[in-house]
């Protein structure tokens, strides 16, 4: 390896070392690590990626990680050391990384410092086991579990069985999605060779530059994973509707409605957030206006034909993508976002037009941000009608009370699965 390229990585394997210690000793998440000032900042883009996907691959993995490293260890060791170990574990076992390299540099990371170098010669020695092991040891490893705090609300939810399909979903992580602008899936997956889904979206199997697909500059499609996909696409905005994205960054759902030809106001509380919905519709030559506003204190003159409100939640359906939610959220930190769910659909059934539709959705797996929050609302606003979906697409097990869809991560096993959502759609009379 080249002198500059060596530099790069070792920059690398430090930064992502930073972003899994915030993670796990700070319950950071790794979203908020990603700005300025953050570990990342200081790196090249090539050298940025490298560092987050060995911390997400570590995360990811991290239960795996440590059924190997335990029979080494008399005790656990201080958490800085631990997430070393943990790190280099993963990169030689998961990622294939040659031992030497990955050995030697877990060692110089653990000399650099003060918390970790006297036990830099604990890292050598452990990992230099771990080196040994064959790979069918790391291979035949079950999944890792979620934490007890997860685990034990989705048992209860969903039955074990479906919380072992959802962790081996997790352990797989996600394909890339796209939803093309145009809406022709067909066209999209022969242009980049990826497979059209019945949903509309484009599957890419493998880990891919998505700035280099083709049509990316072009705008003619977006990241978008399929089940985040859907709440538009069942919301179905038509040409000429007024139609509210309330809490909309980063922008997908904004920019499917656009592309229907749809009147869009997109609102977010966050500047930050709403600039990158800014720079989607740039791209893709698509035209919303954009209000950064707290979606309960907004109004607006005139009511709108639908709304998609996609709610502040634990973003626990999105666990394939984002490993250190688990680690670092718990439950007490998920209960204040009920209530705040339950206002947001107050709200939104207020800024919208006698007869309008509304889609209520949450990326998360719980019932109380999704079934429970539906039921509630029907029974706060006995006068609102769900709305029954009838897209050919929609299998029978998703289906559940009040005309609503669950989705699940273990869902479309055998074609690389789906974030975890809950889709509702509810009628004002007219």
């Amino acid at each position: 390896m080249d002198e500059p390229r060596e530099r790069g990585t070792e920059r690398a394997r430090a930064a992502a070392l930073d972003l899994i210690r915030a993670v796990l000793e700070d319950r950071r998440l790794m979203a908020e690590l990603a700005g300025s000032d953050g570990p990342l900042d200081p790196l090249e883009p090539s050298d940025r990626a490298r560092a987050q996907r060995l911390a997400v691959s570590t995360l990811r993995h991290m239960g795996r990680a440590d059924a190997v490293l335990k029979p080494f260890l008399r005790r656990p060791p201080p958490p800085p050391v631990h997430a070393i170990l943990r790190l280099a574990t993963v990169e030689m076992l998961e990622g294939g990384a040659a031992a030497h390299g990955a050995v030697n540099a877990a060692v110089a990371l653990a000399r650099a410092d003060r918390r970790t170098e006297a036990l830099a010669g604990l890292v050598n020695a452990v990992l230099r086991k771990v080196a040994d092991l064959p790979a069918s040891d790391w291979q035949a490893l079950p999944p890792p579990r979620l934490p007890g705090w997860l685990r034990g609300r989705l048992d209860s939810a969903w039955g074990r069985a479906a919380v072992v399909g959802i962790e081996a979903a997790h352990a797989a992580g996600a394909p890339l999605d796209l939803t093309p602008k145009d809406g022709d899936a067909g066209a999209l997956a022969e242009a980049t060779g990826g497979v059209a889904l019945p949903t509309g979206s484009v599957r890419i199997a493998g880990s891919v530059q998505v700035s280099a697909l083709p049509g990316y500059g072009e705008g003619i499609w977006w990241v978008q994973d399929a089940a985040a996909s859907l709440p538009a696409r069942l919301l179905a905005a038509r040409p000429g509707e007024r139609v509210l994205d309330l809490c909309a960054a980063p922008g997908g759902k904004t920019m499917q409605m656009a592309a229907a030809g749809a009147t869009v106001t997109a609102l977010d509380i966050s500047d930050q957030r709403m600039a990158r919905v800014e720079e989607n519709l740039a791209r893709t030559d698509l035209t919303a206006e954009l209000v950064v506003a707290d979606a309960l204190d907004w109004d607006s003159d005139a009511r709108f034909d639908a709304i998609l409100l996609d709610a502040p939640c634990s973003a626990t359906g999105t666990i394939r993508r984002h490993p250190d939610l688990p680690f670092a959220k718990d439950g007490a930190s998920v209960k204040p976002l009920f209530p705040l769910q339950s206002a947001l659909i107050d709200r939104a059934l207020g800024l919208l037009a006698p007869g309008g539709r509304l889609i209520f959705c949450t990326c998360s797996l719980l019932p109380e941000e999704g079934e429970a929050q539906l039921a509630a609302a029907l029974d706060r606003h006995p006068d609102l009608t769900p709305v029954a979906f009838d897209a050919p697409w929609i299998e029978p097990g998703w289906r559940t009370a009040h005309e609503a869809l669950r989705l699940r991560p273990d869902f479309w096993a055998e074609c690389g699965g789906m974030d975890g959502f809950f889709i509702a759609g509810l009628r004002k009379p007219a």
